[in-house]
């Protein structure tokens, strides 16, 4: 192995292979007429495939967004931001998009170029700093 190609700096090439430990993979074991077994395995499967969609248990999750809407409400309340308000306003928006036609395009572009005044620089400012901040 002279040759080493150009996946040779890979750190996962560089550990040694191990062998599974068969109780490690037991969701693949089907026993014949074990129908328990069949159900479990799928309600294991399931229940990680949720808990990697979500980020985390059902319940540890639950209550991350229960406290992180109750601060973010709280603060709509105070900014006098009420729900029904916001709705109403991305209807508004749209139906003046709808009745603009052609000029939509004009008063679409000049909403971007507003937003990009405030993103985009906040955007650079991070990026600088994270580059800074990982150089230590």
């Amino acid at each position: 192995m002279t040759d080493q190609g150009p996946f040779a700096n890979w750190p996962h090439l560089d550990k040694p292979h191990l062998p599974e430990r068969p109780e490690a993979r037991r969701d693949l074991l089907i026993l014949p007429g074990s129908d328990t077994s069949s159900q479990e395995t799928s309600k294991m499967a399931s229940n990680n495939t949720l808990e990697h969609f979500l980020g985390g248990s059902p319940l540890g999750t639950f209550v991350r967004l229960f406290f992180i809407s109750l601060v973010v409400g709280a603060l709509l309340m105070w900014l006098e931001l009420r729900p029904i308000d916001i709705f109403r306003g991305v209807q508004a928006f749209f139906d003046r998009i709808y009745q603009l036609g052609f000029g939509a395009v004009k008063e679409l572009v000049s909403y971007v170029l507003a937003g990009a005044v405030f993103v985009v620089p906040a955007w650079l400012i991070l990026r600088l700093v994270n580059m800074t901040g990982s150089k230590r």
